[in-house]
């Protein structure tokens, strides 16, 4: 028996997962590995308070706000995506598509994005 948004097992996990689009596999797995971090979901991140969040980083992006440089990267989870931001700076080390990293920061929400500034991070190894 299994619990609401638990992975099924035995056989009937396995055609389960057979029937399933690789996209909805993979979003599960993330959600997965996430949890297994003690990371929040993002889709229940709310604004003006701190979380700790995982997931796989989709893109990485140098773009400028007010003048100075930014680094922007997407991190995915599996339930939601939010936007680190680093300012002030044009490259980390180990911050790259396809990394997997555990931020903690402030969340606020921009223009329907959510946004963590200049968060902590640890850089994961992959799964």
């Amino acid at each position: 028996m299994t619990t609401a948004g638990a992975p099924k097992r035995g056989l009937r996990g396995f055609f389960s997962r057979l029937a399933s689009p690789q996209s909805e596999i993979e979003a599960q797995m993330l959600r997965e590995d996430a949890e297994q971090t003690g990371a929040t979901p993002i889709a229940s991140c709310g604004g003006r308070r701190r979380f700790c969040v995982a997931g796989t980083l989709r893109t990485v992006t140098l773009r400028p706000r007010g003048g100075a440089p930014a680094l922007e990267a997407e991190l995915y989870d599996g339930s939601d995506v939010i936007d680190l931001v680093w300012l002030g700076r044009r490259r980390i080390a180990g911050i790259e598509p396809g990394r997997v990293v555990k931020a903690e920061g402030l969340v606020s929400v921009q223009d329907g994005r959510k946004v963590m500034f200049n968060p902590r991070y640890e850089l994961r190894p992959g799964s």
